[in-house]
Parts: C-alpha cells; structure tokens; sequence
C-alpha cells in the first residue's frame, strides 16, 4: 500500500533513506520535497510525447510505449545512481498524482529487493499539506519583527540568531531577493509554489511554544507573494527597531550591494521607476555621483532621499508596537555580533 501522510511535519520525517521524484525535469524544477532527488520516469520530451498518444492515439498506446520508456530510464537510473546501494536501502518514490510513473518505478526497485514505497496522492498530496500551512490552518507561531531603515543590516543579525539559540524566518533567503528595489539575485526567484513549499517546510521545523523572529517586508517580496496568514502575523507582531547612523548604512549597502554596483547601467536602468515619486531633479542626481563612481555618497543620497522618508511614513499609518531598539555605531562584523546578542535578549524578555 502507498504511504499516506497526514501532516507535513509527517512528511518530513518520513525515515526513507532517499526520496525519489520521478516526473519530469520541468515538473521537479517548479517546486519538489525537499531532499527529493529527481530520477525520471519520463523525460519532458517523452513526458509531452506520451500525452500525445495518449490524447489522439488511445490510452493502450500510450502506457504501451510510456512502460518501455519509463523501463529504459529506470534502468539508466539503477545503473548511474544506485549500484552502490546495498539491500537495506529503503527508497520512497513519487510522481504527479502517486499513480503509473512512481508505480511503475517503485515496481521496478522493488522486484531487486529493496524496500521500496511511494507517497500516496504523489506531489498534489504534499502540495496539499504546503497549502494546509500556509492558507488553512491559523499559525500557531507567535512572530516578532526585526524593523529599520534600509542598510541596518537587518538580515544580517537575523541570520545570527539561530546560533544564538533563537528561532527565526529568513523570509528574503527563501525568496531569494533583497526586499528592495535593487534587491535580485544573480539567481532567478523560485516560483510562488516553491516560495510557499520553502515557508511551509520551514514553518513545521519550529517549535510553535517560541517566538520566531522576521524581518520586516512588505506582502510582497521581488515578484513574491507572502501567504495572508504569514502577512497578518507580521502586521500583528511587535517590532525591535535596529538603528545605525546614515555613513555606516551607506558603507554597508556599497558591500551588500557589490554585485549590483558591478552593472552601472543595469542600475541605472532600476533607478528610472523611481523619477515618478521623487522627481527627475533626485534621480538626476543619482545618475551623477552614479557616473562620478561615488558609490557611498549615491548609497546614502538613496537612503535620505527615498527609502528613509518611504520607511517614516509608512511606520507613521501602521504605528506598530516596539518592544526594543538596537543602537549600532558601525556595522562591521564585531558590531553585527552585538546587535544580534541584543536583538535575542530583547527576545527572550519578551
């Protein structure tokens, strides 16, 4: 019988040795388990030529030619990725809807001995645990926020805190962006299911009796959504305020910031949105120290002239509970190790 799991957090700890999907690259590529390996049944060519036949064929030729392919490919598989495994090795397989593919597979794993199992309802089921968590069910995680104007290294001294014992939600490292303007990657984002699995995975590995600490974003975060249920929260949550003064936040952006600095023109071109809201005359400016290669004086000319002003009047229409602020002079690596030792005492107290 196929395994059945009723929780993510049960999921999660499954206790096979190997996850395997087995859909397409494409498929796996969009959002997947975490620590699944991707081993296809089908290839996305094969994948697209099977539902060929099957739509103007029949469904007999089609799972005809789809079972010798999905045999080939096994086979490649046990060859290329499993000839050191040993017979106490315990896979757990799945594909689409935990049906042919992932049956087909396990079948074939199974006939040589190991204990093999696939995942009820497939990817759709845990796709429906993703969502239980972060749409369904009410969070039961209480959430503080790390608040500030631009530059204060705010996920900087959130990534510290787990080392310090104190459980927090990297929610730009999931979404893989900054959280501003400038802030992509040089990779792409993860699309919004892979966004939502990411939260949800890292939800149900924290322990809801703590707080967990976020940092302050918008609802939306690069081309993101965060889920309603985690966006509420963080309206509702108090806040700890991290403050440093404008020369050691413009020194902090030019290093976060090195990789967009790198492309002048590519950071020219983001600045142009901003000649709407703040005029031709600021960003002309801009466009000047940016030419000029002053980086820190453009960094901090940003900071005053528009993100600092965004940030006061958006504090000033949510006015939201402070339980603490951090006070750093300069925001080297000493200085980042003493904001975030605060920042988890102010958490502790809390």
């Amino acid at each position: 019988m196929p395994r059945e799991f009723h929780s993510l957090a049960d999921l999660l700890n499954h206790g096979f040795d190997t996850v395997i999907d087995v859909r397409s690259p494409a498929e796996f590529a969009l959002d997947h388990i975490p620590g699944a390996v991707n081993m296809p049944a089908l290839t996305n060519e094969q994948r697209a030529e099977v539902g060929t036949l099957y739509t103007q064929i029949s469904a007999f030729e089609a799972k005809k030619i789809g079972a010798a392919m999905v045999a080939r490919n096994a086979a490649d598989a046990i060859e290329q990725h499993m000839a050191d495994r040993d017979g106490s090795w315990r896979p757990l397989v799945y594909c689409w809807r935990g049906g042919l593919r992932s049956g087909s597979f396990a079948s074939i794993l199974a006939q040589i001995g190991w204990r093999t199992d696939k995942i009820k309802g497939g990817y759709q089921a845990y796709r429906r645990l993703v969502h239980r968590v972060v749409y369904d069910d009410p969070l039961p995680h209480r959430l503080i926020l790390i608040d500030g104007y631009t530059g204060t290294a705010k996920s900087d001294i959130l990534r510290r805190l787990p080392d310090l014992g104190v459980q927090m939600l990297d929610l730009e490292g999931l979404a893989h962006h900054r959280g501003s303007l400038l802030g992509g990657f040089v990779d792409d984002q993860p699309n919004q299911k892979a966004f939502e699995s990411a939260i949800a995975c890292a939800l149900v590995r924290l322990d809801p009796a703590l707080p967990v600490v976020v940092e302050a974003e918008s609802s939306k975060i690069g081309k993101l959504i965060v889920p309603p249920s985690i966006w509420a929260a963080m309206c509702a949550g108090p806040r700890i305020e991290i403050t440093a003064p404008l020369g050691a936040r413009a020194e902090y952006l030019v290093d976060a910031y090195a990789d967009v600095i790198a492309e002048p023109e590519a950071l020219k071109r983001k600045l142009q949105p901003i000649r709407q809201h703040r005029g031709h005359e600021t960003v002309n400016r801009w466009e000047a120290l940016l030419e000029e290669g002053r980086m820190t004086d453009l960094a901090a000319a940003l900071m005053a002239d528009h993100y600092d002003p965004a940030y006061a009047k958006s504090r000033a229409v949510h006015a939201p509970e402070r339980i603490g602020t951090v006070a750093a002079e300069s925001l080297d690596a000493a200085s980042l190790d003493k904001a975030a030792q605060e920042v988890a005492e102010i958490v502790r107290s809390a």
